[in-house]
C-alpha cells in the first residue's frame, strides 16, 4: 500500500508531455505511456510499457523528463510497477492479452448498439467537424455534439477558471461561463450529417435548446434530416444570457413535460431530456420527461456556482457560472440514484455527466443504472488520449471479474443503497494503526482532538499514536486524514461490546 500511494503520487507529479522526451530514451517502450496508465487508475498494466526499457534507457529517460520542478523518478516508477504487480498481473502476461480476448465495451442505448460507453458531452470539447473526428479516431464511441440553437450567441473572455491544487495545474473544479455553439444553425446540423456519413459505426447525438415549442420542433426536426442517431434536449445550461433559457426550463416539471412531448411528437429518432442538478427534486422534472415519452434522461449539467480569481472576471465583473470536474461527482451520482430508485421511471435509459475522469469512475455510474457515459472537463484538461485508459481499464476490470457484457453492470450497486432510517447503527469498525507504515506526524491526534471525539493519545517522545477505544466512535477520520495508509479497519462488531469492556474497548 505504501508503494502503490508514493507511485500515484509520483505519477501525478508528470506533466503529461505532448511528444514526450523521455518515450525517445526507450527504444522499445514508451513510460511517459506507463505513467499516464497510473495516473488514470491502471498501475497494474503500466508495466507493458516500459517491460522492454533497459536500465540505461529509464535512467537517460529520466534525464529527458521535462518539469518545473525535477525530474519525474521513472526509474523508480518502474521498479515499483515492478514489485506491487499482483500474480497473474505480471506486465509479462498483461503484454499477452490481445484485443480480442478482452471482454467487448459494446452495449446498447436507447436501442441503438455503442462501441463503448464513452461519449464526449455536449460542450467546448466538441464545436467542429474536425474535433469530433479526432476523437472519434481515436476510440470514441459517440458524441453529444454542442447545443445548437436559434439565438445569437455571444461568449465573454475569458470564460474558464479552476480550483486547484497548490502547486499543480491539476483542478479538482472547473468553472465555466460557456454557453452554446456560436456557429450558425445550418452550418452545425451540416457537421453532425457528415460526421455520421464519415463515421457510421459512430453514435451522433445532436443536442438542442429552443426557447419556444416552435423553436424545440424545427431544431429537433433539422437534426433528425441530417441524419443523427438520437436528439439530447438541453434543459439544463445554467449560463445562459436570456432568461427562459436552460435550467430555466429544467427547473420547471411543466416545461420539461411540455417541450419533451412536442419533440417526441415531431420526430422518429430517441429523444434525451438532459436534467439541471440546480434544483432540489431532479425526479419532478426527469419524471415529467418520461411521462412525455423520452427514451432516455442524461444527468447532470454543471452546478451554479462562484469563483472569485482574477482570471474569472470579465472586464472587472463577476457573475454566476458552471462547475464542473472531479469535485461534482459525488453530485452526480446523487441525482442519477435518485432517478434510478425511483420506480416510476421504467424502460428509461440513463447517460451519466459529471467528474468523470477515470474508468472507475464511469463504473461508478455504469453500476448506478447508466448504460453510457459522457465525459468533457477531463479532456479539457488532459485531451482525448485518456479514451485509452478508460477503455483499457473498464476491459481490464471486467476480465478479473469474469464479466463479458457490460450491461450486466449497468445497475448492479443499486441493492447495496438505502435510506439512512435502514443503516446499521448497532455496530462498530473501529480503526487499527499499522506501525510500520505509521511515520509519527501526528494528523490523526490533531485531526481527532479538534474534528473527532479525543479518541487518540501522543507520546510526543516516541513520537506514536495510540487508540483509546473507549472513548472511540468509529468515525474513521483518522483514517482518511493520515498521509501514508498507516490505519486500516477491524472487524466489525456489535456495539454491545463497547459497553462490557472486552477487547473492543482497548487501545490500539
Amino acid at each position: 500500500m505504501t508503494h502503490r500511494l508514493h507511485l500515484e503520487e509520483e505519477a501525478a507529479r508528470c506533466l503529461l508531455c505532448l511528444d514526450a522526451p523521455c518515450n525517445k530514451a526507450c527504444s522499445h517502450g514508451k513510460p511517459a505511456r506507463a505513467i499516464r496508465a497510473i495516473r488514470f487508475g491502471n498501475a497494474k498494466l503500466a508495466g507493458r510499457w516500459i517491460a522492454d526499457c533497459t536500465d540505461a534507457e529509464l535512467s537517460e529517460a529520466e534525464q529527458r523528463c521535462i518539469h518545473y520542478d525535477k525530474p519525474i523518478r521513472i526509474r523508480e516508477i518502474a521498479a515499483l510497477v515492478r514489485d506491487t504487480a499482483a500474480p497473474g498481473d505480471q506486465p509479462e502476461a498483461a503484454t499477452q492479452h490481445t484485443a480480442a480476448e478482452l471482454p467487448s465495451l459494446a452495449i446498447d442505448f436507447c436501442g441503438i448498439t455503442c462501441q463503448n460507453p464513452f461519449f464526449l458531452a455536449s460542450s467546448a470539447v466538441c464545436t467542429n467537424y474536425e474535433m469530433v473526428a479526432r476523437a472519434f479516431d481515436m476510440g470514441w464511441a459517440g458524441v453529444f455534439y454542442k447545443t445548437i440553437c436559434m439565438d445569437d450567441i455571444r461568449e465573454v473572455s475569458p470564460r474558464f477558471d479552476a480550483v486547484q491544487h497548490e502547486g499543480t495545474s491539476d483542478f479538482y473544479a472547473f468553472r465555466n461561463m460557456e454557453q452554446l455553439s456560436e456557429n450558425p444553425t445550418q452550418v452545425d446540423f451540416d457537421i453532425l450529417r457528415r460526421l455520421k456519413q464519415d463515421y457510421p459505426s459512430k453514435i451522433v447525438v445532436a443536442s438542442i435548446m429552443g426557447a419556444t415549442e416552435e423553436q424545440w420542433i424545427t431544431l429537433a426536426k433539422m437534426a433528425e434530416e441530417a441524419g443523427v442517431d438520437a436528439v439530447e434536449l438541453n434543459f439544463s445550461c445554467p449560463q445562459m444570457r436570456l432568461a427562459g433559457l436552460g435550467s430555466d426550463v429544467g427547473q420547471n416539471p411543466e416545461l420539461v413535460t411540455f417541450y419533451t412531448a412536442y419533440v417526441k411528437r415531431s420526430v422518429k429518432i430517441p429523444v434525451i431530456p438532459k436534467m439541471t442538478p440546480n434544483i432540489t427534486q431532479i425526479n419532478n422534472p426527469a419524471m415529467g420527461a418520461f411521462f412525455a415519452g423520452a427514451d432516455a434522461i442524461s444527468a447532470i449539467n454543471t452546478i451554479k456556482s462562484v469563483t472569485m480569481n482574477s482570471r474569472s472576471a470579465v472586464s472587472e465583473k463577476y457573475t454566476i457560472s458552471g462547475l464542473s470536474g472531479r469535485a461534482v461527482k459525488p453530485i452526480a451520482l446523487r441525482y442519477i440514484l435518485e432517478m434510478t430508485h425511483n420506480p416510476l421511471i421504467k424502460n428509461v435509459d440513463f447517460s451519466g455527466i459529471g467528474g468523470i475522469e477515470t474508468w472507475h469512475d464511469a463504473l461508478e455510474f455504469i453500476q448506478l443504472g447508466c448504460r453510457n457515459v459522457q465525459v468533457c472537463t477531463a479532456v479539457m484538461q488532459y485531451g482525448y488520449r485518456i479514451i485509452d485508459d478508460l477503455t483499457l481499464g473498464l476491459q481490464h476490470y471486467m476480465q478479473e471479474r469474469g464479466v463479458r457484457h457490460l450491461a450486466d453492470l449497468v445497475g448492479e450497486a443499486l441493492p447495496r443503497f438505502t435510506t439512512p432510517t435502514d443503516l446499521d447503527r448497532d455496530t462498530i469498525v473501529y480503526p487499527k494503526i499499522d506501525r510500520e507504515r505509521c511515520i509519527g506526524c501526528g494528523r490523526c491526534y490533531t485531526s481527532c482532538q479538534d474534528g473527532g471525539h479525543g479518541a487518540i493519545a501522543f507520546d510526543a517522545d516516541t513520537r506514536q499514536p495510540r487508540i483509546i477505544g473507549t472513548r472511540c466512535v468509529g468515525c474513521h477520520l483518522c483514517r482518511l486524514v493520515c498521509p501514508t495508509g498507516a490505519l486500516g479497519a477491524t472487524k466489525r462488531i456489535p456495539k454491545k461490546f463497547n459497553s462490557e469492556g472486552d477487547s473492543s474497548t482497548k487501545d490500539r
